[in-house]
């Protein structure tokens, strides 16, 4: 099938697909089924490809979340206490059910957000993946250590710490929304979930596989609405017990101060500006892939997107001139398209923001060599840019903008590059070229960031922790790690009937 023919065909199912939402609108997911939000209200959920209306959204407030806080609260003791072995099974049927949904999810996802259909055509095998790495660990979430001592057996244990909060990002929303879920789910947390009002459709379709699979009613409730709304009374209801957030590190504040209260237990997966160090010893060619791919696709639109690129003097010329080549190669163009390499961002606040660094980089007398402007098509499209000669105390290479742009920052030395990379609030990834084995060990260890990867891009590995230092978030997400945060350890100990038990009152 050609492009232009497989364009056409996945427009067409795009709209079969989305033709149930324009009818029914996307409504909550509470104590197993459907609902409109109780006040009656909606709101639209726009496509930003060309700003049409896509469906009416229910706009949940407090009511809604006390309804599907309250049904987590009435489903959690029946599915803490379901053994981890169904858990599994269960989850290993949604993941069944993801799959066969795949290409539903990836047009839809692509009509909501504008990533690209060739990075949404994986949503549902990632979503899937997560699902089925979480329940294989179901059977042996509880399990602890055993810490005997002299006159007594102590030993831990893991349970669930309740009903749990999902508040979870716009960019790439179905996959984030397992990543989260998933792992509530095989601890035998019951969740209530409020997706990113921006792409809110596939969160319902994610809610209606997991019913559709067995999961007990109340299980995974769905709450749309405003962050200022939905998303405030999850954080601040009583009955919610932890909260795992995806998104601006701004918002992880507000909810840090909503939570505390109730003190909530919190996992913050928040901003970054995170570095792409390249140096001259590095293999150029794959550094140059890795440097282009982890900024531009699925838009600039990722949390770990390298969006400085620290590179040696050295070879600073060279390897900028290629990467400016590179850039003004890149497709831009319908997310639908499966030649399409960058499509138009989500929203056309987020647009106003991207172009507003266009004009902070001319005031910093940076030059763009690439881009700097909207593409030629209308809507949210932006050209993928690039930024040279900054320094790294300029507002381009200090804030996080979200979108297809790259900075440049030229270093001289080992010691420079590390200082470069540190000096920025952010902490979540880094990404390091070097054949100099000892340097890139020396420089992982000393870079602030919570991921590291050397002579690679943005690799996944399901066991591995996700997180990130200073304020790219609190806790990991991962493995074991995502137990660590969805369980309580319980230390129980137990004598062994020798030991002198102290007295007092008697004579």
């Amino acid at each position: 099938m050609s492009g232009a023919s497989t364009f056409d065909g996945n427009v067409a199912k795009a709209e079969q697909y989305l033709a149930r939402f324009r009818a029914e609108g996307v409504r909550h997911f509470i104590d197993g089924a459907p609902r409109p939000a109780s006040s009656g209200q909606t709101f639209e959920t726009r496509t930003p490809i060309d700003d049409r209306v896509l469906a009416a959204v229910a706009a949940g407030d407090a009511g809604d979340v006390d309804a599907a806080a309250s049904a987590a609260q009435r489903a959690f003791p029946a599915w803490r206490d379901l053994p981890g072995a169904d858990r599994r099974d269960l989850l290993h049927a949604i993941a069944d059910a993801i799959e066969a949904r795949a290409e539903e999810i990836a047009l839809l996802e692509s009509l909501d957000t504008g990533q690209p259909v060739r990075f949404m055509s994986a949503a549902a095998k990632r979503g899937a993946e997560n699902f089925r790495f979480f329940a294989d660990r179901a059977p042996e979430a509880d399990r602890g250590l055993s810490l005997p001592a002299r006159e007594h057996v102590n030993y831990t244990l893991r349970v669930p710490v309740g009903p749990v909060a999902a508040i979870t990002p716009w960019n790439t929303p179905f996959m984030l929304a397992t990543w989260k879920i998933a792992p509530a789910l095989a601890a035998g947390c019951t969740v209530v979930h409020k997706p990113a009002e921006w792409s809110p459709i596939t969160a319902t379709v994610l809610a209606e596989i997991c019913a559709e699979a067995g999961l007990p009613p109340g299980v995974l409730n769905t709450v749309h609405g405003l962050g200022e709304t939905a998303g405030k009374a999850a954080t601040e209801h009583p009955a919610i017990r932890a909260v795992a957030f995806v998104g601006e590190s701004a918002t992880g504040s507000a909810i840090m101060a909503q939570s505390a209260p109730t003190l909530k237990r919190l996992a913050l997966e928040l901003g970054g500006k995170n570095p792409v160090v390249v140096f001259d010893d590095a293999d150029l060619e794959r550094a140059l892939d890795a440097v282009v791919f982890m900024i531009y696709s699925l838009n600039g639109e990722r949390c770990t997107s390298s969006s400085r690129l620290l590179v040696q003097k050295s070879i600073e010329a060279e390897f900028t001139d290629k990467l400016v080549a590179r850039v003004r190669k890149i497709k831009v163009g319908h997310p639908l398209d499966p030649a399409t390499e960058v499509g138009p961002l989500i929203h056309p606040k987020h647009v106003e923001k991207v172009l507003g660094y266009f004009d902070v980089a001319r005031s910093e007398r940076v030059a763009i060599p690439v881009g700097g402007a909207p593409a030629a098509q209308s809507g949210n499209y932006v050209q993928p840019t690039v930024f040279t000669g900054a320094q790294n105390g300029m507002r381009v290479a200090q804030e996080e903008i979200f979108g297809p742009v790259l900075t440049v920052i030229p270093f001289a030395d080992e010691k420079e590059a590390l200082a470069l990379a540190n000096d920025v609030r952010y902490g979540l990834a880094a990404y390091l070229w070097t054949n100099d084995v000892g340097r890139a060990h020396r420089f992982a260890r000393s870079v602030e960031a919570g991921m590291v990867w050397v002579n690679s891009e943005n690799n996944r590995h399901l066991p591995t922790p996700f997180g990130g230092m200073k304020a790219s978030g609190i806790g990991r997400d991962g493995g074991d790690y995502s137990f660590d945060f969805y369980m309580e350890t319980k230390n129980i100990c137990v004598a062994l009937g020798i030991h002198r038990v102290p007295s007092l009152g008697k004579s």
